[in-house]
């Protein structure tokens, strides 16, 4: 029986107080602490008068704040650790705030007090949140919408680096969103064009960015369940990110066969996803992704790049390469259909 210690009762208890961690981030950017202290160190009472809260509750939040590494405190004034300089700082080259503020706090957060039934199969049918209802309702749509289009910015630009597609002219992006990834492969890529499958109400948001991105004669939606439509075929590159984590386990095989049937002879699938090393379970947050996806889709997998590249094998693809794309915490497998 492994020895008890205080180191490892803090580490149980660092486990199980996370989520307040977590819960003190999403507090900081929906009154936006980190932009009123981006380059622009403030005391604990000049940050309460800027964002408008009682000094009490500034000091109380920003505490706990420090105690996770976001903020730093010297000679008497608050600033910014670099790591929230970086990406939680309204207008920041690599924000993602409105992705933490919007979606994990205000949808993923709620549909995880579903968990445990969905774990131990009790949990009733009609309570399962699905993107598919999701995406039904337009509120929501532009909530969950908005925030991973901020978030998926930064790696669609590493994988348009990553990927070579130079000789592509035809992009199929299954369950693209609002096209953050499309956008960036696009304009790495300036002779490719694109269709993105996803639902009606996401594809009308995407297009705003589409317009934004001066994409319009380049790329186009089919506004539907892209697990239920028919996809175009004869395309020079298919892209699922972000999809497999999110389906049912069954349907992984079978949407790499479908992209195989649709890419012309010599084109390349891409999937990029959340993915763990099954040995040691990491990385964490890949894992914790995995959980989280559960509570609304009981029948999701826990994704490895094995297996993906175990399932473009079976299904006729060459040569499947592995990378990582958003550091300890997805990874992107691509191979070609052979010429």
């Amino acid at each position: 029986m492994p020895t008890v210690t205080a180191e490892t009762a803090e580490d149980v208890s660092r486990i199980a107080f996370g989520f307040m961690a977590s819960k003190a981030l999403f507090a900081a950017l929906h009154i936006d602490i980190f932009s009123h202290l981006s380059d622009d160190p403030k005391s604990e009472e000049e940050l309460a008068q800027a964002v408008g809260v009682p000094v009490n509750r500034i000091i109380t939040l920003t505490r706990a704040l420090r105690s996770v590494g976001l903020l730093t405190f010297e000679n008497d004034k608050l600033t910014n650790a670099p790591a929230a300089e970086a990406f939680l700082v309204k207008g920041a080259k690599y924000d993602f705030g409105d992705y933490l503020r919007y979606q994990i706090d205000g949808q993923m957060y709620p549909v995880l007090e579903q968990l445990n039934a969905a774990v131990d199969g009790t949990l009733d049918q009609d309570n399962i949140a699905s993107y598919a209802s999701w995406m039904s309702d337009p509120v929501q749509a532009r909530i969950y919408s908005r925030a991973q289009h901020s978030g998926s910015l930064g790696p669609g630009r590493t994988i348009a680096r990553m990927v070579d597609l130079s000789d592509a002219r035809s992009l199929l992006d299954v369950g693209g969103g609002t096209g953050a990834m499309t956008i960036c492969l696009c304009k790495e890529n300036p002779e490719l064009t694109a269709t993105i499958i996803d639902f009606p109400n996401v594809s009308e948001i995407g297009w705003e960015y589409v317009t934004e991105a001066g994409l319009v004669d380049r790329v186009r939606y089919i506004p539907a369940n892209a697990l239920e439509c028919a996809w175009p075929g004869n395309r020079c590159a298919i892209l699922m990110s972000y999809l497999f984590s999110g389906v049912p386990e069954p349907s992984i095989l079978s949407l790499i066969r479908d992209a195989f049937v649709r890419l012309r002879p010599g084109g390349t699938l891409m999937v990029h996803d959340f993915m763990v090393n099954p040995v040691n379970a990491q990385p964490q947050l890949a894992a914790l992704w995995h959980m989280q996806h559960m509570a609304f889709t009981p029948e999701a997998a826990s994704l490895t790049a094995e297996r993906i590249i175990n399932a473009m094998e079976d299904s006729g693809f060459e040569t499947p390469v592995d990378a990582e794309v958003i550091p300890d915490m997805t990874r992107i497998v691509y191979a070609r259909k052979p010429a």
